[in-house]
């Protein structure tokens, strides 16, 4: 007998001090636009959903929102690496450190939000396999390089 599936995953939610600037920071920043603004609630494209940290704690029934914990992140890739750095220096946004390379060779940067969530931003691994391979490495090269199957390599090369 088949197992129903009991959930489904449907989007992350960030609560937030200012929903306006929280908003505007994710347009500017990360190109996200409002699909839907319901007051206390909007939802991003991409499926990321801001709340404002009033109506959080009265969900809650809490008096406080701790913020900065820097236990998680959302993840975004950008299809131009150097072209989002230079957007992302432009928008004053902190860093949580300057732009960095994996031992895999994906380059990557983490910053905050208005909030204090951190933001990572990476290269998508089709990009660094494709930079490795302009750089003269084979399939084989890459994926030794990135600890990766040369059949996803070969993929990532397609």
């Amino acid at each position: 007998m088949e197992r129903m599936r009991e959930t489904v995953f449907k989007n992350p939610l960030l609560v937030v001090r200012d929903l306006a600037v929280s908003t505007e920071f994710y347009r500017r920043v990360l190109g996200l636009e409002t699909v839907q603004d319901f007051g206390a609630n909007v939802i991003l494209d991409g499926g990321i959903s801001l709340q404002t940290q009033d109506s959080w704690l009265s969900f809650l029934d809490r008096e406080e929102v701790r913020y900065g914990g820097n236990a998680a992140e959302l993840y975004f890739e950008a299809d131009d690496y150097d072209d989002f750095l230079r957007t992302l220096q432009s928008s004053g946004a902190e860093l949580v450190h300057p732009p960095m390379e994996h031992r895999w060779g994906q380059r990557v940067v983490r910053f905050y939000d208005p909030d204090r969530h951190i933001l990572e931003v990476g290269e998508p691994i089709r990009a660094v396999c494709r930079r490795f391979r302009n750089g003269g490495l084979s399939s084989e090269g890459i994926a030794r390089r990135m600890e990766l199957p040369v059949s996803y390599v070969e993929q990532c090369l397609r």
